[in-house]
């Protein structure tokens, strides 16, 4: 068995981005900060 990495691309971070997005529009009533964060954080990498 071989270990398979796997290099994080923008194109998962833009996935990851959406996800995080329909999650926190689709239960606004939910407090979501660790979600917010790493919104903040996905922005920020993407940005640049």
């Amino acid at each position: 068995m071989t270990d398979a990495k796997h290099e994080t691309t923008d194109e998962d971070r833009r996935k990851e981005l959406k996800v995080l997005l329909d999650k926190i529009a689709a239960h606004p009533e939910h407090d979501m900060t660790a979600e917010r964060e790493r919104v903040a954080v996905l922005k920020r990498v993407l940005a640049d």
